[in-house]
């Protein structure tokens, strides 16, 4: 949680930092950061895979095993990050502008895309490691790091975004300098840490094709769970776009006041929920397993639907921090409100769903979000707001019932149970327990 406090800080940083240049360039970073989720997408996608089988082989001992899925697991990383290196060079621009956005907007936020893309492969590995660690325990790690490199991001997005004291001020250019900085030096400080022996996981030789196959196995539904996410965010924005550029603004403050608030506890329990329960299977106590990922749940419910109420009240003067823009303002503060209340169905989705991860269970997830978003967030928020005439509220209802339905499918999952059969026959086919 406290690296993740750091981490959403530094998005929320650029945020106000471009903020202060012009609603437009709040909507070109929002909209850069439709294809930024990308490389983000692959290296959750490939670190749920390493989390399950680090967290599920570090239980039974099978340490061999573990270190060969954390050594592949970053290799993937790497090489799935080169793609994008190229279409950032070529095309960046171009996908801004094929959203719809206006002709500065898509400049903007092409020149942005274009440097947070040439480190893409750098971000696979940061996240595909840290998760890798965090799957053996090692939470504190991945936070010595993030944090060291996040608080370099947020001086960097302000004395380049900003142009402060002798810097440059090279507006959104910097902000995406900054995030590129962050970006290689969590990589390479996390490599640096395995390959000295400062972590639990060390590296090895891949070997075993088993591996690389569950590896694959666990890993594709959530990226494609990802993919499918942000593939819906296209059409999201676009019905967003048509209501005008200061709506447009107005969701990306209100949903980074609400990332910022409650995003941190949410993905630590979500991480911890994967942990836990993996490590819990790995140690034959399916019981356990089943305990844990309940009790993380009422835990986060607990918390973050208790912060969500509290944003619901303060939303305004929260969003001030962003925007003066009185339209802006009106908009952001109403999107807030509605995170706010979706807070107890979205952490309780978000932790059910690491359970389940460490169980190897990504399918349920992945239909969980992804037909949550397009029949709710994207279905229902264009028939009832652009259909049916009702406006952006429309909009609000569509995102409330995504995480209400959400919730309901991964909890309906989670309750069947059979996820502990899964983990148990993939650690069996494996093998590599040693005496």
């Amino acid at each position: 949680m406290a690296e993740q406090v750091l981490r959403t800080l530094m998005r929320t940083t650029d945020i106000i930092v471009v903020g202060l240049i012009s609603p437009a360039a709040v909507a070109a970073i929002g909209l850069a950061d439709l294809y930024a989720r990308l490389p983000l997408r692959i290296g959750l996608g490939l670190g749920g895979g390493a989390i399950a089988l680090s967290s599920q082989d570090t239980g039974r001992g099978a340490t061999a095993n573990r270190d060969e899925a954390v050594t592949q697991a970053i290799l993937v990383g790497a090489l799935a990050g080169l793609p994008f290196v190229l279409f950032g060079l070529l095309f960046a621009e171009s996908a801004i502008s094929v959203l719809g956005a206006s002709e500065p907007v898509a400049e903007m936020g092409g020149t942005y895309l274009t440097v947070i893309f040439l480190t893409a492969p750098a971000r696979h590995v940061a996240l595909v490691a840290a998760r890798s660690l965090q799957g053996t325990g090692d939470t504190r790690t991945p936070m010595y790091v993030n944090v060291v490199s996040n608080l370099l991001n947020i001086g960097g997005t302000v004395a380049l975004g900003l142009g402060a004291g002798p810097f440059p001020d090279l507006g959104i250019v910097g902000a995406g300098v900054a995030t590129a900085g962050g970006n290689l030096f969590t990589a390479t400080a996390l490599l640096l840490a395995i390959y000295g022996g400062w972590t639990r996981a060390s590296f090895a030789r891949p070997r075993n094709r088993i591996i690389t196959k569950q590896l694959l196995v666990v890993s594709a539904p959530r990226i494609a769970e990802g993919f499918a996410a942000t593939v819906a965010e296209f059409p999201f924005n676009a019905i967003l776009l048509a209501f005008g550029t200061e709506v447009n603004a107005a969701y990306q403050i209100g949903r980074r006041v609400y990332q910022q608030v409650t995003g941190p506890l949410s993905r630590g329990y979500s991480v911890a929920s994967s942990v836990v329960v993996g490590q819990a299977l790995g140690d034959g106590d399916p019981e356990r397993a089943r305990f844990e990922g309940w009790a993380t749940a009422a835990l986060g419910l607990l918390t973050v639907g208790g912060i969500g109420g509290a944003l619901f009240l303060a939303a305004e003067p929260l969003v001030r921090l962003f925007t003066s823009s009185p339209e802006t303002l009106r908009y952001a503060a109403d999107f807030a409100r509605v995170y706010g209340l979706a807070a107890p169905f979205l952490v309780t989705f978000v932790v059910l769903a690491g359970s389940l991860q460490g169980g190897s269970d990504t399918t349920t997830p992945f239909f969980a979000r992804v037909s949550g978003m397009f029949l709710f967030m994207v279905g229902f928020s264009w028939l009832v707001g652009v259909r049916l005439g009702y406006g952006v509220v429309g909009v609000y209802a569509g995102i409330l019932l995504h995480y209400v339905w959400s919730m309901s499918v991964v909890g309906a999952g989670f309750y069947r149970g059979g996820w502990t059969s899964r983990a148990a026959a993939m650690m069996e086919e494996r093998g590599g327990v040693e005496t």
